[in-house]
């Protein structure tokens, strides 16, 4: 079998701005690849058809769905980022929250002497820890 698994982030109308900001953020990060929507549809013309980056070395792919829905991302799946200092953690957690909503702010909880919980300003659900 030469099956590959990769996470896949559906948004409205978002996912090269989402792109755009995971790969600025986070060393070693970089778009792949962008197949764009035509005249044609469905989606708007130059919107996400399907897209692939890297954060990391981790590969997600990502699109615009053309498609309103009745929902969207939930915190129950996340990205987790192991940190490995503590100015790190700080300045990625300060980028993420930004516009976007603390569900455990940055802390000593036991399990981890710095972790934090967001969802950034696109929706998508990040638990930081300091490695």
């Amino acid at each position: 079998m030469n099956s590959k698994v990769a996470p896949f982030l559906m948004f409205e109308g978002k996912a090269e701005a989402a792109m755009d900001f995971y790969v600025s953020l986070i060393p070693n990060s970089r778009i792949v690849e962008i197949s764009r929507y035509g005249l044609d549809g469905p989606g708007a013309e130059g919107s996400v058809k399907v897209a692939t980056f890297e954060i990391d070395g981790l590969r997600v792919m990502c699109s615009d769905s053309p498609v309103e829905h009745a929902f969207s991302f939930t915190p129950s799946t996340s990205l987790f980022l192991s940190c490995s200092n503590e100015e790190e953690i700080q300045r990625l957690n300060q980028s993420l929250a930004e516009g976007g909503e603390t569900l455990m702010p940055l802390d000593d909880y036991g399990f981890s002497r710095m972790f934090v919980w967001v969802n950034d300003r696109f929706g998508v659900s990040w638990q930081l820890n300091l490695a």
